[in-house]
């Protein structure tokens, strides 16, 4: 038995991805599509994606602007703002903010985006982790169902960031 706990364990360890001084374990049955220019990692489940961002320490705007900006990206049907579920918490010693937002999403946006698509009934699960290294932002974005359904699995992924040792 104890065979198979040390494997096990040695096991996670090889699934772990990490960046600035932070390692974590994406759920089961997320695929990963490895890192790209300022994405960690991206995984992508039943039309949803999860995007693990990082910047450099010091980079990528404050918490509060990143929360303002990933609120614009939604409206209600009628045109107005969202509402966000906000929430701040401990993760292994570490500072993480939490975010809800549903509605109508317009997606990033800016001078370099094509043509705005606005894809109604979406969701983002987004958090913000306050790492050694810098902050790691977490979008999980796609339709309002996908994001339900895999809410705990965001949460697992969430609860398996830690300082790497």
């Amino acid at each position: 038995m104890r065979v198979w706990i040390i494997l096990l364990c040695f096991v996670m360890e090889l699934c772990a991805e990490s960046v600035a001084g932070l390692r974590w374990t994406p759920p089961a049955g997320w695929k990963s599509e490895g890192a790209r220019p300022m994405r960690a990692a991206t995984y992508m489940v039943d039309g949803a994606e999860c995007v693990a961002f990082f910047f450099g320490a010091g980079q990528g705007g404050s918490i509060e602007a990143n929360v303002e900006r990933w609120k614009s990206q939604f409206r209600q049907p009628d045109g107005k703002p969202v509402d966000v579920k906000a929430g701040k918490r401990t993760i292994h010693g570490m500072a993480v903010t939490t975010l809800d937002i549903s509605g109508d999403y317009s997606g990033m946006g800016g001078p370099m985006a094509a043509e705005k698509l606005v894809k109604s009934g979406y969701r983002l699960l987004g958090a913000i982790v306050e790492g050694p290294g810098g902050n790691i932002f977490l979008k999980f974005t796609g339709p309002s169902k996908t994001i339900a359904a895999n809410q705990k699995k965001f949460e697992q992924l969430l609860e398996s960031f830690e300082k790497e040792r």
